[in-house]
């Protein structure tokens, strides 16, 4: 019976841990939508507190964050959506670095082109795309382990 009660609740899981509500038990939300989130396919998001809402075709997804980003957008990144800062910092870090390696490379050539700058520039920009890219899906990686292993530990 147990086994039966929990195959039955996982329907109301999804993947990340967010609460499924059909669309024939709540066909409205009805409360304010934000942009403030990640969309992960839905149509429309919604917030009310630290209640994040999604909006798929059939159904909703729900849970709850720890700290409401309206009030505190920091906390919010720090718990919530660390993946994102981590991203962030990686890359202004990596960026900043290959733009000043570049630069200090380039200083020893006498006479400097006008095209230097924007190489230094353009490199920046490349390598802090790809460190950011990379910190956000290792986040991302990362978080879900995390979300799994306390979802194990709470059955």
């Amino acid at each position: 019976m147990l086994i039966y009660h929990l195959n039955h609740v996982q329907h109301f899981v999804s993947d990340e841990n967010d609460i499924v509500i059909p669309k024939s038990v709540r066909p409205i939300i009805d409360y304010e939508e934000t942009q403030l989130g990640d969309r992960k396919g839905a149509t429309r998001q919604f917030r009310l507190g630290n209640l994040h809402v999604r909006e798929y075709n059939e159904y909703y997804t729900a849970h709850v964050d720890k700290i409401d980003p309206k009030k505190d957008a920091l906390g919010h990144l720090l718990f919530d959506a660390p993946q994102y800062l981590v991203a962030i910092l990686a890359a202004i870090s990596v960026g900043t670095r290959v733009a000043s390696i570049i630069h200090n490379n380039n200083k020893n050539i006498v006479k400097k082109s006008r095209y230097q700058s924007n190489n230094e520039i353009f490199a920046g920009c490349i390598a802090d795309s790809i460190a950011g890219s990379a910190s956000y899906f290792v986040g991302i990686i990362v978080k879900g382990i995390i979300k799994r292993i306390e979802c194990t530990e709470s059955i």
